[in-house]
């Protein structure tokens, strides 16, 4: 007999698979999964344990809310942009994109302050048009970003077609901030005024 408590507290608690509990208490799987069942103790589901798996030291992800009138200024802010200038349909990621570096960098700020997520773990993606030399519009969006060349995506070039009054706004293309957690992208869905 496995004890409930002790499934628990390796199941439940400390995030361990079947697998893992097996090899533990040195038993086969099919005497864990027949005490989970009569202990009642329920399953994760694949999308549940991989997510534990590929977060080894806890759940990155935890949503907090503005304490004070400047935090609930930042806050209002973040929501505002993404419920204007982000991507709602990915259902896995937040995305948002912008020509303007400082709409960027408040976002960024939006994120890092209320749903725990550091700037490290962002991913980013720049559009340009084919005349615009790449290497530059990358320095500029590094430099004023603050992020690291290994966090860019490769850049996706768009043929110019005319010479229009679009091209001095997106001189350094648009970029795109995201985060992949599908979590926290439906915590912020939530959040938005529909």
């Amino acid at each position: 007999m496995i004890p409930k408590e002790k499934l628990v507290v390796l199941y439940t608690q400390q995030g361990k698979s079947m697998q893992d509990i097996a090899f533990k208490l040195n038993c086969s799987l099919h005497k864990v999964k027949y005490w989970m069942d009569k202990h009642q103790i329920p399953i994760r589901t694949q999308s549940e344990a991989t997510y534990i798996k590929r977060n080894p030291d806890g759940d990155p992800f935890r949503l907090v809310m503005p304490r004070n009138s400047d935090e609930a200024k930042l806050f209002g802010l973040g929501l505002g942009l993404y419920w204007g200038e982000g991507t709602k349909a990915n259902k896995n990621s937040i995305r948002l994109g912008n020509t303007d570096p400082g709409i960027i960098i408040n976002f960024i700020r939006f994120l890092e302050k209320f749903f725990s997520i550091r700037k490290k773990d962002l991913k980013f993606g720049l559009q340009i048009f084919s005349d615009v030399n790449p290497q530059e519009a990358l320095d500029f969006w590094i430099k004023r970003l603050k992020i690291k060349n290994s966090q860019l995506n490769k850049p996706i070039i768009t043929k110019s077609r005319s010479l229009g009054t679009y091209r001095k706004k997106s001189k350094y293309g648009v970029m795109t901030v995201m985060f992949h957690n599908k979590k926290s992208r439906d915590a912020l869905i939530k959040l938005l005024p529909m």
